[in-house]
C-alpha cells in the first residue's frame, strides 16, 4: 500500500541494484518518487529497474562506480537530465573489503574509503546546488553498527569508513541546516542480503540470529522504511542523526543476557515487580 509520501520527489540511490539499495529503491518508487538507480553492475540494476516498473513505479538506470568522482558527477547529472531535478540523495553503495591492521592492503584501504566515505563528500557536493535550487533537500547515508557502535576483527577499513560517515553526517547537517537540507543516516545491523548469504550459510545465519534480541535477521525493507521516514516531510525537523536498525543486537552488554532473556521467555515472561 502506498501513501504517496514521496510524490513529486526525485531520488538517486547508489548501490540500488541489489540488497538494501534495491529495497530502498522499490519502497521510494512505491511511495511516488522517481528514482535513479546508480549501481556498478548493470544486470543488478536492470533487475531492480524491472521490479520497479512492473509495480507501476518510475525509475531509470545509470551504471556508475561511486569510488570515482567523475562517475558520481555523471550519475547526478544523469538524474537531473532524466527527471529535471533532484530532491533526495541516498548513498548506500559500500565496500566491505578487510584485513588485519598490521598487514593492511593500501589498495583495499583506498577502495573502501573511496566508495564508503569519500563518496559522501563527492555526492553531497554534486547534489547540494540542485537542492538549493529546489529550496530543500535530503542527504541520506547507509552507515553501520560496525564502527560507530561495535567492533569486529579484520573490519577496520570498513569500521573506520562508517565511523567517518557518522561524523560527516553531523558536520554536514549543521552546515546545511539553514538551506533546509537535512543530513541523516541509518545504521543497519544484521540484514539478509545476497552479500550476507555468500558469507554465511542458513545455519550460520541461524546462529547469528541467536545474538539478536528480536531473534531473527532483518530484511532490506527494515532499513528502507527507516530511510523512507528520513526522506519524507515527516522528518523535516530531523537532521544530524542516525537510526539504528539492528533488532536490538547492540543492546546487550554480553550474550549471557540473551540467554537469560530466552530463559525468562520459557518461564512465561513473568514481569512480577519487587515492592
Amino acid at each position: 500500500m502506498s501513501n504517496g509520501r514521496l510524490a513529486g520527489k526525485v531520488a538517486i540511490v547508489t548501490g540500488g541494484g541489489q540488497g538494501i539499495g534495491r529495497g530502498i529503491t522499490r519502497l521510494f518508487a512505491q511511495e511516488g518518487a522517481k528514482v535513479m538507480i546508480a549501481t556498478r553492475t548493470a544486470r543488478h540494476g536492470e533487475e531492480t529497474l524491472r521490479l520497479v516498473r512492473d509495480a507501476g513505479g518510475t525509475a531509470a538506470l545509470c551504471t556508475a562506480d561511486v569510488g570515482s568522482k567523475e562517475e558520481i558527477d555523471r550519475a547526478v547529472a544523469a538524474t537531473v537530465s532524466a527527471f529535471g531535478y533532484i530532491d533526495i540523495m541516498v548513498h548506500n553503495a559500500g565496500s566491505f573489503l578487510g584485513g588485519p591492521v598490521e598487514s593492511y592492503s593500501e589498495a583495499d584501504l583506498e577502495t573502501v574509503l573511496a566508495v564508503n566515505l569519500k563518496a559522501c563528500f563527492r555526492l553531497s557536493a554534486a547534489c547540494i546546488p540542485h537542492f538549493r535550487r529546489r529550496g530543500a533537500g535530503r542527504l541520506l547515508f547507509t552507515s553501520s553498527v560496525t564502527g560507530p557502535r561495535v567492533a569486529m576483527p579484520n573490519t577496520s577499513y570498513y569500521a573506520a569508513s562508517k565511523g567517518g560517515i557518522n561524523a560527516f553526517i553531523r558536520t554536514a547537517a549543521i552546515e546545511l541546516a539553514r538551506d533546509r537540507i537535512t543530513v541523516n543516516g541509518v545504521e543497519p545491523g544484521y540484514i539478509r542480503t545476497a552479500a550476507m548469504e555468500l558469507l554465511a550459510s542458513e545455519e550460520g545465519m541461524a546462529q547469528m540470529a541467536k545474538y539478536v534480541p528480536m531473534g531473527y535477521i532483518g530484511d532490506p525493507a527494515d532499513v528502507a522504511h527507516a530511510m523512507l521516514y528520513l526522506a519524507s516531510d515527516e522528518a523535516r525537523y530531523v537532521t544530524g542523526q542516525t537510526i539504528c536498525v539492528d533488532g536490538g543486537s547492540t543492546l546487550p552488554e554480553s550474550p549471557v543476557f540473551l540467554e537469560e532473556l530466552a530463559g525468562i521467555k520459557q518461564l512465561g515472561g513473568s514481569n512480577t515487580a519487587a515492592t
